[in-house]
């Protein structure tokens, strides 16, 4: 195979990170956009020794999983890569992946791996959704390919492209949030345009829209507009905040988020208050959670309650027993196993999300959970053990990167009788699996869909001591 060439491959099997698998000459071949039986018409556009990568021309022939997606962007869109899967294809695809890097990263071959728990809605699940400004739309490469002409040269509201974030695809729908979302992007982006508010430029530093961030209480009903700028001028922030509340009076707070840096994340380097309290609510289980604009809350609510059940379960807490929950953010998983537990104590590396789990605690008048604040591998020591007792059982929900090798020794050297290691990445779960093998077993792997049509997939993995 050559780069450029075009070539004909039947698509045998899913990868991680949402790709086709197809093979020519016991060479693999990773195709986005199809599914596992589509005989595909593709160019090569990377050639390696051990596998090969091409882009989707044509479907010569549909497989047994592929269908029609809801949205118009579906196949260039970042926020979605498998609407064209069968739901229920998608999540057995998730769960072959998180047994093949159980097996084949972390050498568990005696893992039992659950059917993965899917999520009841496919769609509308987000109850957070993050856009970008820019100020000129992205073509679609069938626009670039076609005779007509086209105007790019007004303001663009969208989602990144795969793989570019210096290119935004403007939406003309969205299924991932409820939607109120999607109207009050289009709102927005006609209000811009009219009124000719420009999207910031990271080339000239000027401009003043850079993110529109929309949050809902999926079980409160409270609705947040967040907007990251890059200029502070009230002559324009208040009369588009008045104009938006009359044109939405369900969103029941209004913030603006100033980013005046050269950095594209959209918390600002300060915030105000327009309108309301500045947070919204929401409940998983018996406890209600305060949410700000740039609080870490899992984004798929009802999968929040069902994963968090499934670590509770997993846990098996007794209630003599006192639980630790590192990488604890707001408390959410601390404040969900309090009522089993006899002490638990949440350990955060954020300071706002400590702030925000203290309170949570306090809100809900739960008295026998505690949090400290800390780097992990710092915080997570013979001081902390002093202080509370040593566990008897571990929950441990680190970020993508797994956690700290310091923090996996740790664990080995405490040899805690029950660990619960919640992960939304399954690859660094099965590392860190492995180093804990020596004294620690994994007993059972359960995969929780938070995200459809995406390839992400977390999961909860129990372990005991040997």
């Amino acid at each position: 195979m050559k780069k450029g060439e075009t070539v004909t491959l039947r698509i045998d099997s899913a990868a991680y990170e949402g790709k086709g698998i197809g093979k020519l000459d016991g060479l693999a071949v990773f195709v986005a956009g199809t599914a596992p039986g589509d005989l595909v018409s593709a160019r090569i556009t990377k050639t390696k020794s051990s596998f090969a990568e091409a882009t989707l021309l044509e479907v010569l022939e549909q497989g047994p999983d592929r269908i029609a997606p809801r949205c118009r962007h579906a196949d260039v869109c970042g926020g979605c890569t498998w609407q064209h899967v069968r739901y229920e294809a998608q999540t057995a695809f998730k769960h072959d992946q998180v047994r093949d890097h159980l097996v084949r990263i972390g050498g568990l071959k005696d893992v039992i791996v659950h059917p993965t728990l899917a999520c009841d809605n496919a769609f509308h699940y987000r109850n957070k959704m993050e856009y970008t400004f820019a100020e000129r739309r992205w073509l679609t490469q069938a626009e670039i390919d076609s005779d007509d002409v086209i105007d790019n040269s007004t303001l663009a509201l969208g989602l990144h492209i795969p793989g570019r974030y210096d290119k935004i695809l403007n939406l003309d729908e969205c299924h991932l949030q409820i939607p109120e979302s999607y109207a009050m992007l289009d709102w927005l982006r006609a209000y811009a345009i009219r009124n000719q508010i420009p999207a910031y430029n990271s080339h000239t530093r000027s401009g003043v829209l850079r993110n529109l961030m929309v949050r809902n209480g999926q079980n409160t009903g409270d609705l947040m507009v967040n907007l990251v700028t890059y200029t502070d001028d009230d002559s324009i922030l208040l009369p588009l905040k008045d104009a938006m509340l009359a044109a939405f009076p369900s969103i029941t707070t209004f913030v603006v988020n100033v980013n005046d840096t050269q950095s594209p994340t959209s918390v600002g380097r300060y915030e105000k208050v327009l309108f309301g309290p500045g947070h919204i609510t929401e409940t998983l289980g018996a406890h209600t959670y305060r949410i700000g604009p740039n609080a870490f809350f899992q984004t798929n609510t009802p999968q929040a309650e069902r994963l968090y059940a499934a670590a509770k379960e997993a846990a098996k807490i007794q209630p003599t027993d006192t639980v630790y929950d590192l990488y604890c953010g707001v408390g959410s998983i601390s404040l969900f196993v309090s009522d089993a537990a006899k002490t638990v104590v949440g350990v955060e590396l954020n300071e706002t999300a400590i702030a925000n789990a203290r309170k949570n605690a306090i809100d809900n008048g739960v008295g026998n959970v505690f949090f400290e604040q800390g780097d992990m591998k710092d915080v997570f020591s013979d001081d902390l053990i002093a202080r509370y007792g040593k566990p008897d059982v571990l929950i441990t929900d680190p970020p993508r990167a797994g956690m700290h090798e310091d923090v996996v020794r740790r664990l080995i050297d405490l040899r805690i009788p029950r660990i619960v290691y919640v992960s939304c990445n399954s690859a660094t779960l099965a590392r860190d699996l492995a180093l804990m093998s020596g004294t620690y077993k994994t007993l059972s792997v359960r995969p929780v869909d938070m995200f459809p049509h995406t390839y992400h997939i977390e999961s909860v993995a129990v372990c005991e001591l040997l």
